[in-house]
């Protein structure tokens, strides 16, 4: 399992994805989230660099596509916008050498679920035959507002229809929009889930992202550090472990690299344990 941060570290001088690249390395982590939240900027020649950088230093990237995004927004135009944005995070990501290229799907927007799920899978399904020679895997989020489309189950769902598609599992997110999937076992019912739907390498290929969060009855309110929200991480890091998880697990906590190490030290802590007895 690689731990790493969702965008540059706090603790890096620098702030360009190359500073936060090197920073990571520094720290002893696995992984970083590019964020191009606010939109693709980044330049071929840059992301070529940071590919160089991220390579000699065997640190794994992926890509988060900007907010802007809503595949089931009512103008055609806007789902069109929303397409192209997904297209230049992939066709970036490829060039840095990141893999994952993790997204909001978009908004009920007053539609029936199963409408809103046609109409976010249709969009998708043409983009994927634009991506197919990236060599990029699109990963629809599970959401954090009742509003939003993305419970686990869509989104399991949307993948298992699609092909060069699988989930990021934000885990903090479900927990706020079901105040609920805060417990061992419901953790490890969500990797049976993926498991069953889309096969066990989904499993060995997991992206996940996790933060402490501060929520209410419609979902998720702001991002918290760990250890001042309610979120059992210890148990979530014991399910991935006895199930044999593999993948990315991308911390968003504001705290970024302190919770991200923390998280690392205490998976490697439990698979010893694991290993010891058996």
């Amino acid at each position: 399992m690689l731990f790493g941060t969702a965008g540059v570290p706090n603790s890096s001088p620098g702030r360009s994805t190359v500073d936060g690249v090197k920073r990571i390395r520094e720290l002893n982590l696995d992984c970083m989230e590019v964020q191009f939240v606010r939109g693709v900027k980044m330049r071929d020649a840059t992301a070529k660099q940071v590919r160089m950088v991220a390579s000699s230093l065997n640190v794994t990237l992926s890509v988060h596509a900007p907010y802007y995004i809503n595949l089931n927004a009512d103008s055609e135009v806007k789902v069109r916008q929303s397409v192209q944005r997904l297209y230049e995070s992939a066709r970036i990501g490829s060039i840095m050498g990141a893999r994952n290229i993790v997204f909001h799907p978009g908004y009920y927007m007053k539609r029936t679920r199963d409408e809103a799920f046609r109409r976010v899978r249709d969009a998708l399904e043409e983009l994927v035959e634009e991506i197919r020679a990236f060599g990029v895997v699109l990963r629809p989020e599970t959401s954090g507002k009742r509003e939003q489309f993305g419970e686990l189950e869509e989104i399991v769902n949307l993948c298992a229809e699609l092909d060069l598609t699988l989930p990021c599992i934000d885990v903090s997110h479900i927990h706020a929009r079901t105040m609920e999937f805060n417990s061992y076992e419901e953790f490890f019912k969500a990797l049976e889930l993926v498991e069953n739907a889309l096969g066990s390498e989904a499993v060995r290929d997991l992206h996940v992202h996790i933060s402490g969060i501060e929520y209410d009855s419609k979902g998720e309110k702001r991002h918290l550090n760990l250890r001042e929200s309610d979120f059992r991480f210890t148990d979530l890091l014991r399910a991935l472990s006895d199930y044999s998880a593999d993948g990315l697990v991308i911390c968003e906590s504001p705290n970024l690299e302190e919770d991200a190490v923390m998280l690392k030290k205490k998976f490697e802590e439990l698979r010893q344990a694991a290993g010891a007895r058996g």
